[in-house]
Formats: structure tokens, sequence, C-alpha cells
């Protein structure tokens, strides 16, 4: 047998001639990516992912289908071959359309898999969809009762029937279940521990994800117990407090993880102490100081975030607070008025300068809030604040809704000669909050502490997460910051810089672009009515502070589960594009341009076409032509048009379901079962 010599990275063998530079780098040892290679049948040299260059001749070449030749100087990864397979994959997903991930997932603070916990929720695997959630979720009691449904409303659902998955009830029916009944694998404490400063929903978290990895945690509060905003911010009737305390419980079980309540920075402790004895510090306090309403008079307001800590720290009782007058229309605001309704007050009014669609606070507040006899007053602002005969008595101004503004919503603009007076026992104003940040540390123009984004590091052992560096934010947002700031920490004690690994999603499009014809690639697109809520009667809700809503049931959330339209892509573990792309770097908005738009060939009962994620790489063609000896598939079409398709653009033939091969061999998922297993 004939045998040529050659080098591959410097190495000099003598290799047979029959053998493709791919071969016997692979012999070599060497790792060189491959798409449209296959063992299975005979070249097709169209990805170009598997380049390497010959030093000889100065030219990159397909290793996948090149054979050897008599003097080559391979290189297989210097940082010009690595390039060019970059280029190559830049290339692909320019072409390439298709959902990685489930929009719920990427619509998701944390990234929780939320599509696999409501599948496991659906088929009634509750123990393990509580495994899931937790990945990335350490406190899912808290957050399935207050996490304002970012997942749900990017749902695909929404375009079938108007209504999302009720997703926030598979992680509460969970969390209910099993909370108390599952304890993560835990490694053994590394000898490493760090102080952690706010024991709110960031700072446990941060001591959640320290633990995973074998690091203890001290965590300082200077509330007198645990639990931030998520006890003494957020209401009884949202998040019961027994129910809290239950989620606290499991820390402690996890060992290693301490809480040190009445301690509080720059009074009890200092940073410099902090930095001294631990190996690193984290600043995750939450954003307590109660923004100005800048009127006169103001001081006679009660501060909306300091009126509900008072409450909760009183056990969720208080002296009926008389004729309430919120102002503002964040979640803040909310839990104000609905809470003034709890302790007996008659007369509860809501005041906002814009319309109820610029309200940020959830829709489903405003609803219940609505619901509970709160009474709104839109475009109002107040101008004085003053006290007369023991009552307060506020000034008001009308508005209209002018430009819109930095926060992308339409300005409130006065109009004159509009002022009008209204009496109140209380005045509470809910507008925002703001962060105090520890003495000595960097703060942008919002006095929210300055973290490097990649790591959340402040300077040298401290970091920081949490609303202190976003601004006031959602529990799950903090939850997400806390992750990545123990990664941080976790890369900073091994002497590393942490940079989250770039994860690639070439979407679809969000829902609110799509039409129902959009949607035939998913399972199952016929209406099916969301599972309604649970509520505790009405007189009880507004004379108690129970818990407003029930969990749902297993058979509700069964049929609940049923409405999900599993929309990521069934290939996303194993998709080779998405790997590489990740692995090199590639991006899908390297390379823009028109992407042609195909629909989807979805007229076999169980197989589907999707052209919008074929790399064109010709396997399934020559799968079917080389290894199932038939001729079903082909390219269609010339140069950027090209596509897949069967003969005469036929239907693939019912027998297909008994062989699949295309299906098994597609790198990308182009061609796959409808129903996912």
């Amino acid at each position: 047998m004939d045998r040529v010599k050659i080098k591959i990275n410097g190495r000099e063998i003598e290799v047979e001639k029959s053998k493709t530079i791919l071969q016997v780098a692979k012999e070599l040892g060497y790792d060189i990516p491959t798409l449209c290679y296959n063992e299975k049948v005979s070249h097709n040299t169209s990805c170009f992912v598997c380049v390497v260059r010959d030093k000889r001749s100065g030219k990159y070449i397909p290793s996948c289908s090149a054979y050897v030749e008599d003097g080559m100087d391979i290189v297989v990864d210097e940082p010009d071959v690595i390039d060019m397979r970059k280029t190559a994959l830049n290339l692909l997903l320019s072409e390439h359309t298709g959902d990685c991930e489930a929009p719920c997932t990427l619509a998701c603070p944390a990234h929780a898999r939320v599509e696999e916990y409501v599948r496991a929720c659906k088929d009634g695997k509750f123990l393990e969809a509580l495994k899931i959630i937790k990945e990335r979720i350490p406190l899912p009691i808290s957050i399935s009762r207050v996490c304002p449904r970012f997942c749900e409303k990017d749902c695909r659902r929404n375009v079938i029937d108007g209504e999302p998955v009720a997703i926030n009830d598979f992680k509460r029916l969970a969390a209910d279940l099993y909370y108390d009944k599952y304890l993560e694998e835990l490694p053994p404490l590394n000898g490493k521990k760090v102080a952690i400063v706010g024991a709110g929903p960031a700072g446990i978290s941060v001591a959640y994800f320290l633990r995973l990895n074998g690091i203890a945690s001290d965590v300082f509060d200077k509330m007198p117990e645990v639990g931030g905003m998520l006890r003494y911010g957020i209401p009884e009737y949202r998040l019961p407090k027994a129910l809290l305390d239950k989620e606290l419980e499991h820390f402690e079980k996890m060992g290693g993880i301490t809480f040190l309540c009445g301690k509080e920075l720059g009074k009890d402790i200092s940073l410099k102490e902090l930095t001294e004895k631990y190996d690193a510090v984290a600043i995750t306090v939450g954003s307590w100081k109660p923004s100005p309403m800048r009127v006169e008079g103001e001081e006679l307001a009660e501060k909306g975030i300091d009126w509900l800590a008072r409450i909760a720290l009183n056990g969720w009782k208080g002296e009926n607070p008389g004729k309430t007058i919120v102002i503002g229309g964040g979640n803040t605001a909310m839990d104000c008025v609905r809470t003034a309704l709890r302790l007996k007050s008659k007369e509860v009014y809501c005041f906002y300068r814009r319309t109820e669609n610029e309200m940020p606070a959830e829709k489903i507040e405003i609803e219940e809030a609505k619901e509970e006899g709160v009474k709104f007053q839109f475009l109002v602002a107040p101008v004085k604040l003053e006290e007369k005969d023991g009552r307060k008595v506020l000034t008001c101004q009308r508005m209209k809704l002018g430009e819109p503004d930095a926060s992308g919503r339409r300005r409130p603009v006065p109009i004159p000669g509009s002022e009008f007076k209204v009496e109140a026992d209380t005045v509470i104003a809910a507008i925002g909050q703001k962060t105090i940040a520890p003495e000595g540390i960097k703060t942008n123009r919002w006095g929210d502490i300055e973290v490097d984004k990649d790591n959340y590091q402040v300077e040298g052992k401290i970091f920081a997460a949490g609303d202190c560096v976003t601004g006031p934010a959602t529990v799950v947002e903090a939850v997400a910051a806390s992750r990545k700031v123990a990664l941080g920490i976790i890369s900073f004690l091994d002497g590393r810089k942490y940079k989250e690994s770039y994860s690639i999603n070439v979407t679809r499009g969000h829902w609110q672009f799509l039409k129902k014809e959009d949607l035939v690639f998913l399972k199952d697109p016929v209406e099916r009515k969301r599972q309604k809520n649970h509520y505790i009667p009405l007189e009880e809700r507004i004379s108690t502070f129970k818990e407003v809503t029930e969990t749902f049931t297993p058979e509700e959330i069964h049929a609940e589960g049923e409405r999900c339209l599993e929309c990521s892509c069934t290939a996303k573990h194993d998709c080779k594009l998405k790997q590489l792309a990740e692995a090199y770097g590639a991006s899908p908005e390297a390379i823009k341009g028109e992407k042609l738009k195909f629909d989807y060939d979805n007229r076999h009962p169980e197989i589907i076409l999707d052209r919008n994620k074929c790399i064109k790489c010709g396997i399934c063609i020559k799968v079917c032509k080389e290894v199932v000896n038939q001729s079903l598939l082909g390219f269609v079409n010339r140069g950027y048009s090209t596509t897949i398709s069967t003969a005469f653009k036929e239907p693939l033939p019912l027998s297909c379901k008994d062989c699949g091969k295309c299906i098994e061999e597609c790198p990308v998922g182009a061609l796959d079962w409808k129903i996912k297993s």
C-alpha cells in the first residue's frame, strides 16, 4: 500500500495515502470539528468547519475530504485556522433560523430550564421538577409566589389562545410538595469562607451557590430575622412568613451557612474587618432608602417601604390607617394599598401621575387591588402636603401625557389651573427606592454599586449583587445575579477571573410577531384554556392577611402542562452547530443580511422538516440514498435559494416513520419527530 510522509502540527509521520487529513489527525489525538462529515456516507465538503492549513502551499483545506499528499505540512489549531472555522460557523448561522431554547427559558432572568420542569410536573415527577428548578432558583417557595412571571410574558401559548401557560404554579406545586423532602448532594467544605452582607434573596442565594461548591459563608443582616425584602417588604398575603421560615430552614440543614442577624454594616461590622477575616466579601444589601416626592411637606407622608417593614415587624398587625392615599404606581404601591385594606381601612386610594397603561406594577396586582376595593385616580400628581386639624391635606394637580421620556413612557405634563385638594388620615409615598451603599464603595450616579459586569467584582476581595447593583428589581433578578457573583467569587478564590461562557440562541422571533399559522412546527397548536386561580373569598381577602390564592392540584397542573407547546429545539442538547458555535464564539449576528423564510413541511403525520434550521450539509440526502437505498430527499433550487426537499415536493412517504435514519443523523434538528419523547 502506498505511503506518504507528512507533518501535522510539526509531528512528522508516515501514513497510508488512502487516508484523509481528518482521519490521520484523529489517530494522532487532534480534535478537528466537523458538521457535514458523517462516517456512514461519502464526503460532502459543504460546511468547511473542519479546515486546516497546509504550510507548504498556504492553502486552507477541508480535512474531512482532502487526502494526504507527500510533503504536506498541516497546521490544525493555530489562531488563523481557528478564525477560519469561526468564519465558516458565522456563515452557517447567518442563514440558520430556529429556537435553541424555549422563549420562557430565555425570558427567565435566572435561565431556569422552564420547559423541562413544566414537563416533569405534567408527568407527575414533582421531585425531579424541584431538582431542575433548584439548579437556578434556590428559593422556589417564595419565587413561585412573588415572581412577576417574565417567562409567561414570552410564552408562545399567547399566540394560540391569548393566555400563557401558568408556569409559576408548576414551581409552586413542586416546592410545596417536596421542598422539605429534598437535600442537594453537597461536597465537603473546602476551608474557604465568604462574608455576605445582606440576608435578603440575593445574599441567601449567594450562600446557596457557594455551598454547592464547598464554600462556607457567614451571612450578616441588620434586621432581627433573615429574609430581607421577602420578610419585610412583601406582605403576608402574598408570601406567608411561615412558608418563608420553612424555606430558610433548608439552608441551615445544608451546613456551612450561618446567619448572623442584628449586625449592621458600618455600625456592628466594617468592610475592613470582613476583608481581613474572610476569603471574600459579597455585598447584597437591598434598596431600602425611599425615593423623595420632592414636594412641600412630604415629611408628613409615610414612606411605603418603611411603613410595610414596620407592620411586618409587628407580625402584620397595625392600627387602622383610616382614609388612605398611596402615591405611586409600582408593586410597592400595590402592596401598600392592599395592606391598608387589610388593616380595616374603608377608603383606600391610589394616585398615579400617568395612566393605568404606564403603571409599572404587575397587571395581576392592579386587578386584584381593584377587586378588593382600591380606588384609582390616574393622571394625578402631588404638589403639596400639609396637616390641618389632625388630618392630612394633599394638594394635587391633574396631568396629561406628553412626549416619551427616558423610560419610553409618555411624560406626565401638568395642566395649568387643575389643582385640587383632598383630605386623608394617612398619605403613603411609594414612588421608588434607592440603594444606601457602604461608605467608601464606588457608586454610579444613581447611587448603585459599580461592579465588573463579568464577575460582579467591586475591588479586591469585594463583590456585590442584587438591588444594590441594579437598583430596585425583582426577587428572581436578585437570585439570577447571586449565581453570577457566586461564580465570580469561586473563580477569584481559584486565582481566575470569571466570565460567563457564550451561549447561542438563534431565535425564531418573539410571540407578538407570530401568527397561529406560524406555529405549525409546534406540538398541538389548538386552543386550551388556562387553569383559573383559586382565590379565597373576597371578604376573607380584605379582612385578613391569609394567602390570597391556593396552590393548584396535581390534576390541574397535569391539564395545564398539556397546554405547553414545548417549543425549544428538540436537538438543543446534541445540536452540533450550537455546540461548535459556543465553543468557537460564533454568533448569528456576526454576518447580517436577508434570511430566507421557508414554510415547514408538516404533511407527514409523524415527521417535520424545518428548512429554516437546515444548514444544507447533505447528510440526510446521502443517508437516504447510500444507507437506506432510497432517493426521497434532494437539493432543489440553486445558489442562495438552495434547500432540501422531496422529489417533486411530494410529502414524505408514510413508510419513513419506520426508518428515521435521516432524523438520527441530522446535526441540527431540521428533520425531527413531531412529538417529543
